[in-house]
Order: structure tokens, then C-alpha cells, then sequence
């Protein structure tokens, strides 16, 4: 067997081994259980895919609503102020991030001064975006017990779960493979601050289950408000999961009930407006909504559109090197008899 034989053998050998793993990672990975989350329907963003990148404009608009709304509650404690200034961001002017830093009402904690003692100072470009409290026990204490979650890296936190059968979830994993899909954090926040609804009503069925009420009303039926609805094993009656007192119910969060409020509606914000007087997008929950979960996304990310544009330059010198690679193997092995 000559040379150009064996290696030919032992590639062949290669990727038949590497079929094997990729069957078995597939067969493997359908079988954890997907979990009892609701669907969360995709959402078109600029920045996804293998050539996505963020909007600027839209990521100034979510750190308007960022800072109008959501930092009375969440602070971006992993991002600095200086990530608003450098490209791929906001880029926002850096004097107005300086002035805004030094606004801020959430003060930098510095220390010790020559007496020994802790004080208080205005935020830097090097400091990071603190939220309102001090520590976890004073949010608690303000917020009836809940404790509002920093937001720096909720966009890659929370990810919609994949409610198709087993064997679809391989197909399914390779298809977001292939697409480059990352968007599932975004388009999980943007069902979730789109998703407060009244309480669903449902009436119950001589059988014991739970109907949801719909266009045809009641039926003079006595009618229960359930969160959830838990059924009835071995003919038991479903049981009505009520709206907890301090929750609210939420199509898109897990079990449908959550302590943050509905903070979000149309005109929540006031976007910036165009030479016409008129807003250059529409100031609704949809928009809203869109522009704080791009934002989030970014600061989970900030350094996306770099890490892309390094990852095309990259798959194009492999590509220009492959090419030379097989010119030089022809050229060489030319020479081999067989």
C-alpha cells in the first residue's frame, strides 16, 4: 500500500469516527427533558445570523429606556460606562456619557479616604452602571421581597425552550447551528415585556377539566381565574392555579406568574424626533419593547459586531490557505506513483 493509500485509508477512518460522535451527541441530547416553559416565538433583529450586526440607533433608543424605566429597578453592574462611548455600541459622544456618569443618582462607593473612612463619589467612564441598591437584602426589602436581577447579562441568562418532540430536536439544534442563531435571549425579553395579559378565565367541564372561556362566552357557567392550569392525574379534577397576591400574570414567563409589574406602554418613552417634529420611530410597547431587548443583547455581547467581523476575516484566510494546501499537495503528490 503506498503512502498516498494510507492517508487516504486513515481520513476515510477519520471522519466515519466523527460521524459516530455526531450521531451519538444527537441521539444523546434529544433525551434531556425540554422542560414546561411557554413557546417563544422569533423575533426578526438585526444582529442575528452569521452576518448580523447591532443597530446603533437602536441601541441608543434601548438605553433610553434603560435609564427612564428600568433603572429604578436593575442596575448593568458587568458593563462600564466606557462601553457607551466604543464602537459597535451605542456610541454615544463621550462628553454626554461623562456628564450622565456624573448625574447618575446611584453613587460609587470609593475608598478609604486619609481617615480611614468609606465615602461616596460620582461615577467614572471606568466605573460601571450601578443600579438603585446597595445590596441585595435593601431590594428585597423595597420590592415586597422580590429581588429585581442585575441586567448585564440577562439576554444570555434566559433562552426559550424548544417545545418540539425528541427526535426533531437535533434537526432543530443543527438548523439554529447553520443559521447562526443567538437571538433566543432577546426574543425571550421581548415575549416577556410584551406578555402581561388579564388573567386567563376558564369554566369547568362535568368531567372535572378546565376549559379556557372563549369567544362564546361562559354559558351562564360559573367562571375560575387560573395562572396555570395543573391536570388531574388518574381522573382527578384540573386544578386552577390562582394569580398569587403581588404577582402578575405574564403569557411568557414560566408558571405565568412574576413580581415585576407591566413597565412598559405606548409612550412610556419619548423617542427623539426627526426635522419634521415627528418621532423618527413610533413610541410604542412593540418598540420599546424591541429596543431595550437589543440593548440588553449588546450589553451581554458588547463586543458582537467586532467578533464577527473577525470570524468572516478569519474563514476567509482558512479558506485562501486551503486552496493553497491542496494546490500544494497536487503539485507534490503529482510525483508519487501509484
Amino acid at each position: 500500500m503506498t503512502f498516498k493509500t494510507k492517508a487516504s485509508a486513515l481520513i476515510s477512518k477519520s471522519f466515519v469516527a466523527a460521524g459516530v460522535s455526531a450521531v451519538t451527541v444527537f441521539a444523546t441530547f434529544p433525551a434531556q427533558a425540554a422542560g414546561g416553559g411557554p413557546a417563544i416565538p422569533r423575533v426578526e433583529w438585526s444582529f442575528d445570523g452569521p452576518t448580523g450586526q447591532f443597530d446603533r440607533a437602536q441601541l441608543q433608543r434601548g438605553f433610553q429606556v434603560y435609564q427612564n424605566v428600568c433603572s429604578a429597578c436593575h442596575g448593568l453592574s458587568r458593563l462600564s460606562w466606557r462601553n457607551l462611548v466604543q464602537p459597535g455600541g451605542p456610541e454615544f459622544p463621550e462628553e454626554a456619557v461623562k456628564a450622565l456618569a456624573k448625574d447618575w443618582p446611584n453613587k460609587i462607593t470609593d475608598g478609604p479616604n486619609d481617615a480611614g473612612e468609606m465615602f461616596e463619589r460620582d461615577a467614572l467612564l471606568s466605573d460601571p452602571i450601578l443600579g438603585p441598591y446597595k445590596n441585595e437584602q435593601a431590594a428585597r426589602a423595597a420590592q415586597n421581597g422580590a429581588y429585581p436581577p442585575d441586567l448585564s447579562l440577562m439576554a444570555r441568562a434566559r433562552n426559550p425552550e424548544f417545545k418540539g418532540s425528541a427526535l426533531a430536536h437535533g434537526p432543530h439544534m443543527m438548523r439554529d447551528i447553520l443559521t447562526g442563531y443567538q437571538a433566543g435571549g432577546p426574543d425571550y425579553l421581548f415575549a416577556l415585556l410584551t406578555g402581561y395579559t388579564d388573567v386567563p378565565s376558564y369554566v369547568r367541564e362535568e368531567n372535572g377539566h378546565l376549559k379556557p372561556v372563549g369567544a362564546e362566552g361562559a354559558g351562564g357557567k360559573a367562571v375560575e381565574q387560573c395562572a396555570s392550569v395543573t391536570p388531574g392525574e388518574d381522573g382527578k379534577p384540573d386544578v386552577c392555579n390562582a394569580l398569587a397576591d403581588g404577582m402578575n400574570y405574564n403569557a411568557a414567563f414560566p408558571g405565568h406568574q412574576i413580581a415585576m409589574p407591566a413597565i412598559l406602554a405606548d409612550g412610556a418613552v419619548e423617542y427623539p424626533k426627526g426635522p419634521d417634529g415627528n418621532p423618527l420611530v413610533p413610541a410604542t410597547l412593540d418598540q420599546h419593547a424591541r429596543d431595550v431587548s437589543a440593548f440588553l443583547a449588546w450589553a451581554a455581547d458588547p463586543h458582537l459586531n467586532q467578533r464577527k467581523a473577525t470570524g468572516w476575516q478569519a474563514l476567509l484566510f482558512l479558506l485562501v490557505t486551503t486552496v493553497l494546501l491542496f494546490l500544494g499537495k497536487k503539485r507534490i503528490w503529482s510525483r508519487i506513483e501509484h
